[in-house]
């Protein structure tokens, strides 16, 4: 087997990912578990490179096709969108879009067959608004550049995973949105993510909306009845392993010990709490339901701390293994 390409989009210039980048190719495991391929600025990775001492030279590539994977070199499909003096820490629309266009350009690379995977470091949604692209965050984009008219975000860390039934909206918003069948897809993007990655027959287990899962009507106004119920007894009726509504502070106790294999979460803060608390570091970000392989970090920009060469890069190296674990493989000539 050979290794798979990942292409690594750069995220939002201004932030942390260039320096987590080559922090993290600088790093002998991850050249061994992929062929990394940049999508971003080869100016700024190699200003990065700098700030955190890397040794590795950075090869400027105007097409993906070109590439050649070399010792000591981090290959970059370089899109030339951001200024050399251009600051770190700070909001911009030309991160914001250059941030856009890496994705756009990962997007086509990986449909041309030129790379396996999409691995992306952090952008800013306030950037990525100034600059006229309107989604709530990569995983909407990626939505919509590959057409795909309903996607899931599941988080994984060494203890948890945890997939979205709503994700970037707010609160009430979320609580409206959800609804059976809603749910009873999104416990199957989940499920058949974790059938393709080996476990027979997953575990899983459904969080209520309300605490208690509402105390018999207690509690909310019947939001697990109408809303989760009828998608759990769904999904039980194909044989699957599913129970809930539970509540969720009972269930991500029970899951974190080991007793279920995936979490549904149905919202954002839901599921996200308990992810981090566990450690960012490792968490990592999948998106489920596209027709292309996408991890990311788990952690944000980092504006307060980028450009100082103290980000931490092992939530990204991670991200890689699990792209690298769920990319196609490619059987050597």
């Amino acid at each position: 087997m050979n290794r798979p390409t990942i292409a690594i989009t750069m995220g939002d210039a201004s932030g942390i990912g260039p320096e987590v980048i080559m922090k993290a190719l600088s790093q002998p495991a991850v050249q061994e578990m992929c062929n990394p391929l940049v999508v971003g600025d080869a100016e700024r990775l190699r200003t990065a490179g700098r700030i955190v001492g890397s040794p590795l030279r950075v090869e400027s590539l105007d097409d993906a096709a070109k590439v050649r994977f070399e010792p000591g070199t981090v290959n970059c499909v370089d899109l030339k969108l951001i200024p050399k003096d251009h600051p770190f820490g700070q909001v911009s629309a030309i991160s914001g879009e250059g941030s856009f266009r890496y994705i756009e350009r990962a997007v086509r690379i990986v449909e041309a067959g030129e790379a396996d995977a999409i691995c992306t470091a952090p952008l800013s949604k306030e950037a990525l608004h100034a600059a006229g692209h309107k989604y709530p965050g990569h995983t909407e984009l990626l939505a919509m550049l590959t057409g795909t008219p309903e996607v899931s975000m599941m988080l994984v860390s060494p203890k948890l995973r945890v997939i979205h039934v709503t994700t970037h909206m707010g609160l009430i918003d979320a609580v409206e949105r959800i609804e059976p069948g809603l749910v009873e897809r999104t416990i199957a993007r989940g499920h058949d993510t974790l059938v393709k990655a080996g476990i027979a027959s997953p575990k899983i287990g459904v969080c209520a909306i309300n605490p208690h899962a509402g105390e018999n009507g207690l509690f909310g106004r019947g939001e697990e009845a109408a809303k989760i119920t009828p998608a759990v007894e769904a999904c039980k009726a194909k044989g699957w392993d599913v129970t809930g509504p539970l509540p969720a502070d009972t269930l991500f106790f029970l899951a974190g010990r080991g007793d279920y294999d995936m979490v549904v979460a149905m919202y954002h803060d839901q599921g996200h709490g308990p992810i981090k608390v566990l450690g960012l570091e490792a968490g990592v970000n999948i998106t489920v339901g596209l027709p292309v392989i996408r991890t990311s970090v788990d952690h944000g920009t980092a504006f307060d701390i980028a450009g100082k060469g103290i980000a931490d890069e092992r939530s990204l190296i991670e991200a890689l293994r699990q792209a690298a674990d769920l990319a196609p493989k490619r059987v050597a000539a």
